[in-house]
């Protein structure tokens, strides 16, 4: 989603930070799956509002973490395209808008807000489905590119808070999916997507991020044209500590773990979806603020 993990600083010099994790949107349930030869057009709406300070895998004093909140917007427009049975691209353009609350050094003010949006880092890959007929299994491969800006209000916003990361980053990622019972109403899929940065500016290293998610779903129910599809699914998130002069490794990297459930609607051509994703386990480095629940929501058209 073109961010890296979340920080603040009282002021020039002084870093802190707090985890992001917004590469749990970038794995999704099987409806976003390619799916034949053609084409879907999909725009997709996330939201979490970081107002937690984390340290290990409990709560912890909001005094240990001098940034308050961090409230975040995420609207990506993508394309994906399957040339044929086998070959396919898909683009994703985010933009992103942000709230940051942080102590703030002025006499009289305590807490300084800023809001601002802004271009994320677009993405780019290619997607291999050859393995199997029924383009039940795939990989992707591709690169996210350093178009977001990472300089905004540099005085106050630290390089981990920015909107981009700065880095140019290789993406693999790869899935499966099948049916669970001989009517094809059960389904599952498992995905995972790798995030590695492999060219970086301004002495700031984002740490690579694993991210997979495992669910099941139910095509069962209808009305009228609109099939309706119930999701469950569990999402694991791993993040190594930034590295470099600007960043704070003592206090970025996590694991966690987030039950999602989810609805579908299909109404050919167009699938509307959204689900709430709820961590259940996290362990986070150092002091970071972290989202009670996230949000998601998408609509594509296949064409």
């Amino acid at each position: 989603m073109g961010c890296g993990l979340l920080a603040g600083v009282l002021a020039t010099g002084v870093v802190h930070a707090c985890a992001c994790g917004c590469g749990v949107f970038d794995v999704a349930t099987s409806s976003m799956l390619p799916n034949g030869q053609g084409g879907m057009a999909y725009l997709q709406y996330d939201f979490q509002d970081q107002s937690r300070n984390w340290s290990g895998t409990s709560m912890a004093d909001a005094a240990n973490n001098p940034d308050k909140e961090i409230k975040t917007d995420f609207v990506t427009a993508g394309l994906q395209y399957m040339f044929n049975s086998n070959w396919g691209f898909q683009f994703e353009l985010p933009y992103d808008y942000r709230t940051f609350k942080t102590t703030s050094n002025a006499p009289g003010t305590p807490i300084t807000t800023i809001n601002w949006g802004a271009l994320g880092d677009i993405r780019l890959e290619g997607i291999y489905t050859g393995f199997f007929a029924d383009q039940s299994a795939g990989v992707t491969l591709g690169l996210k590119l350093p178009t977001g800006s990472y300089t905004f209000d540099p005085a106050v916003v630290d390089r981990d808070t920015q909107i981009g990361t700065g880095s140019t980053d290789v993406l693999l990622g790869g899935f499966y999916r099948g049916n669970l019972d001989a009517n094809q109403k059960w389904d599952w899929f498992a995905q995972f997507q790798l995030d590695m940065p492999v060219a970086i500016q301004d002495d700031y290293r984002p740490g690579t991020e694993f991210d997979a998610a495992a669910g099941i779903d139910y095509k069962g129910f209808s009305i009228g044209r609109v099939r309706i599809s119930p999701v469950a699914q569990v999402i694991f998130s791993n993040r190594a500590s930034d590295s470099g002069g600007n960043a704070d490794p003592d206090n970025s990297g996590y694991e966690r773990i987030l039950l999602s459930p989810g609805i579908e609607f299909h109404i050919h051509p167009v699938k509307i979806y959204a689900d709430v994703e709820i961590p259940v386990y996290q362990n986070m480095t150092g002091n970071q603020l972290v989202a009670p629940v996230l949000f998601k929501a998408s609509m594509s058209y296949m064409f």
